[in-house]
C-alpha cells in the first residue's frame, strides 16, 4: 500500500497503569480528529488498550507512537507500541486465542489484530517487541483465515 505519512500526534509513555489511561484517552480523541465513527474508535481504543497493557505487563513499560496517515483519500490513524521487553519467542502461538502467558483470557494480540486493518510485530527473544496497528477511516477490518 502507498501511504503518506502525515504528522506524529503524539509519542506517550507507557510505565504505569495511569498511563493506560492517557493512552487511551489520545486514541480516542486522535481517532475523533480523523474522522473515525463511535464504533471504529471502540475498535481502535479496544486493540490500544490491550497492546499497551501487554506493552507494560509484558514488556515491562515502553512507549507508544501515533501518527495521522493521509492515502489519497484515506485517512487513518498508526500506532506503534514498542518495548525492551524479553521479547515474544513463538509469535503464531501469542497470536493464538486462549493462549496467555500471564491469567489473562489470552485474547490480546490475535484480539488486537482482529479489531484493525494493518498489523505487525517486530519481536525476538531478548531484544523487545514492536507492535503497529493501522485503521482507516469507513474500512471495515479485513476478515482473517481462521487457523487450520
Amino acid at each position: 500500500m502507498t501511504e503518506t505519512s502525515g504528522r506524529v500526534a503524539a509519542c506517550l509513555p507507557i510505565r504505569s497503569d495511569t498511563d493506560l489511561a492517557w493512552v487511551r484517552q489520545h486514541v480516542r480523541q486522535a481517532a475523533a480528529e480523523v474522522g473515525f465513527g463511535l464504533v471504529e474508535q471502540t475498535k481502535l481504543i479496544t486493540a490500544a488498550s490491550e497492546l499497551a497493557r501487554n506493552t507494560l505487563v509484558h514488556g515491562g513499560g515502553g512507549q507508544v507512537e501515533s501518527v495521522f496517515l493521509d492515502r489519497g483519500h484515506a485517512r487513518g490513524l498508526r500506532l506503534t507500541f514498542t518495548d525492551e521487553g524479553p521479547g515474544i519467542s513463538d509469535v503464531e502461538r501469542a497470536l493464538t486465542d486462549g493462549y496467555t502467558s500471564g491469567g489473562g483470557l489470552g485474547l490480546g494480540l490475535g484480539g488486537a489484530r482482529r479489531l484493525v486493518h494493518e498489523f505487525s510485530i517486530d519481536t525476538s527473544p531478548g531484544n523487545g517487541t514492536s507492535v503497529t496497528v493501522v485503521c482507516w477511516v469507513g474500512v471495515p477490518p479485513r476478515p482473517r483465515e481462521e487457523a487450520r
